[in-house]
């Protein structure tokens, strides 16, 4: 299998804006579209600083380079396969992204073995038809800081988000479904919230 990249992805705001990601050509590598990252960033909030983030399936890093280029402090992006970490790692020496980290780790065991509470933002976007989100959202959960995210990108909508969270966001562009779930006040139930899905 040829280990060029077949396309690449454009970060689209922040202090890298139009900047080229390219993507391996690997099974289920599938970046997360345009038109989602900018909706996706427009509900964080344009300016991430001091943000602590998590991109725990990177692929390509789109949404983890789209996180430091608009000031997050601290970025690790977690990837398996060694082409795709290549190219990662190249794109950060090529951007001087010196607040960014690269791993080569399997994210779930990672994710397990890691402090809890430290992230501001986990990204979870693994394939699509494996159930590795099923088993990432628990762990991002207990990663995220008390007024920390998660956001939810996959193949169908969320309609279940881990005890003590509640949908703040959702939309759907194509087949994708992506989600911005936050921690619910202490004492709190997703029902006394009232509805948490915003369509965009």
């Amino acid at each position: 299998m040829s280990r060029a990249p077949a396309r690449d992805v454009r970060i689209i705001g922040g202090r890298w804006k139009r900047s080229k990601l390219p993507v391996a050509d690997r099974p289920g590598l599938r970046p997360t579209p345009d038109r989602v990252r900018e909706t996706l960033f427009n509900w964080l909030g344009q300016d991430l600083s001091g943000w602590r983030c998590l991109d725990a399936f990177a692929g390509s890093g789109a949404l983890g380079f789209e996180a430091a280029s608009r000031g997050a402090a601290e970025v690790l992006l977690l990837e398996s396969d060694a082409a795709a970490v290549a190219l990662l790692q190249a794109a950060r020496q090529r951007l001087n992204a010196n607040m960014l980290r690269i791993e080569r780790s399997d994210a779930l065991a990672w994710m397990a073995r890691a402090a809890p509470g430290h992230f501001d933002l986990v990204l979870l976007d693994p394939p699509f038809d494996t159930d590795l989100m099923a088993r990432a959202l628990p762990l991002a959960a207990r990663l995220a800081s008390a007024q920390g995210l998660i956001y939810v990108e996959q193949g169908q909508a969320l309609h279940e988000p881990p005890p003590g969270w509640a949908l703040h966001r959702q939309a759907r562009t194509g087949a994708v479904h992506y989600h911005l779930l936050r921690r619910l006040p202490h004492g709190y139930t997703a029902a006394a919230q009232g509805p948490q899905a915003v369509q965009e």
